[in-house]
This record gives C-alpha cells, structure tokens and sequence, in this order.
C-alpha cells in the first residue's frame, strides 16, 4: 500500500521537553531531583493532566499527598515553559522538507490542553500541520490507548495501512504497529530522513 500521510508525534520527535531542565537547577542535587520526579511529580501523575486533567486540580490532588513537598509541587507547571527547552533541529528539518512534498501531515500528541497553546505560539514548525493536530488533553484519551489513533483515523479519513506514525515511546509504536501503521521508533540516534526513505517516502 502506497504511504500517503505521515504522523507526528511531539515530545522527544519534534520538541525537547524535560523536567529536569527547571529542577536540575532548582535542585541542585540530582539525587534529590530524581526522587521528586519519580516519586513525587511522576511521570503517571503528568500524564493525567495530558488527559485532560486541570492544571490547578492536578497540583491540589499531589500538594494534598505530599505536603511536604508542596512549594515544588507548585513550581512543576508555574514552570513548565523552562522544561520545554527547544525544538529538535534535525527531526524538524526533515518535517520540512515533509512539508514541501504530497503527504499529509498530522500530529497526535499526549499533551495538555492548558499548555499546548504556548508551544503552537512559540514554534512555527507547527504551523505546517494545518492545524491537523489530535491533541490528548482536548479529547480525553492519552496513548497507547487505541480509540486515540481512531479519533485520528476518523476525523481525517484516512486509513492506517496508507500511515506512517512516529514516537519516541515503545508503548505508542507497538499499539500502531498493532493497528496497521507503518511506524519509526525515534531515539537520540535516530535518522528519521533515512528511516522514512527505507518506507519508501519520497523527498
């Protein structure tokens, strides 16, 4: 089947964004760091507001369980612009070069509604999705979770076996994997130009 449209996910594809980038400083101890962020501000508990979670609701329910740790607790999302700290250049460049061919371009991102916002203001790459963007906290569903993948399938009328889907997350690429997409697993040692060339995408 010929590949005709091509799936973006953000975090860790297009956009560098981490924690520690505010709390290595605020810290000043990565043991500490580490614990906070494993313990404290886990990754599950983020996911939360990436479904659709409040911001503020997220923040009482952990100040609430951790007291103790309340004035970093806080600081998590009055903070969240330090953690995404930029773009990833060379997966960017290769989304626009994507952008002056015949695909389609999508996004589908575990992403809090409050949040995105700034980063579709503050990176112009966005702007090549035309706004087809299937973003978690707007619908309620976060990835791997496979009615994510139809909301996208479905709202763009597309099919899964013309598709390929790019993540950093092994979870979100099985499940795509799963539903018939052709898929790049994207790691810091990634080619991401080279692995589409070997699913046959044309630049």
């Amino acid at each position: 089947m010929k590949i005709k449209n091509i799936v973006f996910d953000f975090g860790g594809v297009l956009v560098d964004w981490n924690p520690r980038y505010y709390f290595k400083e605020y810290f000043n101890d990565d043991e500490k760091m580490e614990y906070f962020l494993t313990e404290i501000a886990q990754t599950e508990w983020n996911e939360e507001q990436d479904r659709g979670r409040l911001l503020s609701e997220g923040t009482e329910i952990q100040v609430k369980k951790f007291p103790d740790w309340e004035k970093e607790i806080r600081a998590y999302y009055d903070n969240w612009t330090t953690m995404l700290r930029s773009d990833i250049p060379h997966n960017v460049e290769v989304l626009k070069k994507l952008g002056k061919t015949d695909y389609q371009l999508f996004g589908l991102t575990n992403w809090s509604e409050e949040t995105f916002p700034y980063a579709l203001e503050n990176y112009d790459f966005f702007k090549l999705f035309d706004g087809k963007i299937v973003v978690s906290g707007t619908e309620k569903l976060i990835k791997p979770d496979p009615k994510i993948w139809h909301i996208l399938l479905d709202r763009y009328k597309i099919h899964a076996n013309e598709t390929v889907f790019i993540d950093d997350n092994p979870k979100n690429i099985e499940m795509a994997k799963s539903l018939g997409f052709e898929t790049v697993h994207v790691t810091p040692e990634t080619d991401l130009e080279q692995e589409l060339i070997d699913l046959g995408i044309k630049f």
